[in-house]
């Protein structure tokens, strides 16, 4: 006990104390964080005129369909006009129309010799 005194009074730092002491330090550090952000004055931004907001405009139509996708509407309706409703008609038509843009999207991406097809090896 003496013995630490001493060491105490030279100046020296015992391991249990630097521990305690570090232990300390890292539980108050998020503490001592946020007091000084609070403590810091927010910048002061420049007043702007404030314009109103813009109208949000209504729900757009949906696009007309391409006469691609019309012609084989019309297509399947021929073939299988008896067997499918109205409304499973006009979903087709839909989905046409998605089809024929993806394949246009498809058909915009231009490769080159070097591009080689995208495969997964399996052993």
């Amino acid at each position: 006990m003496r013995a630490r005194k001493q060491a105490d009074a030279s100046g020296k730092t015992s391991r249990r104390q630097f521990a305690k002491n570090v232990s300390v330090a890292i539980l108050t550090a998020p503490l001592a964080t946020t007091l000084v952000q609070a403590q810091t004055p927010a910048p002061a931004k420049p007043k702007e005129a404030v314009a109103p907001p813009n109208p949000q405009p209504g729900p757009t139509p949906p696009p007309k369909p391409s006469p691609t996708a019309e012609a084989y509407a019309e297509v399947a309706r021929a073939r299988f006009g008896d067997k499918v409703t109205p409304e499973q008609m006009e979903q087709l038509g839909k989905d046409m129309e998605g089809n024929l843009r993806t394949a246009e999207r498809l058909r915009a991406v231009k490769l080159k010799n070097e591009d080689e097809p995208d495969f997964i090896f399996i052993a």
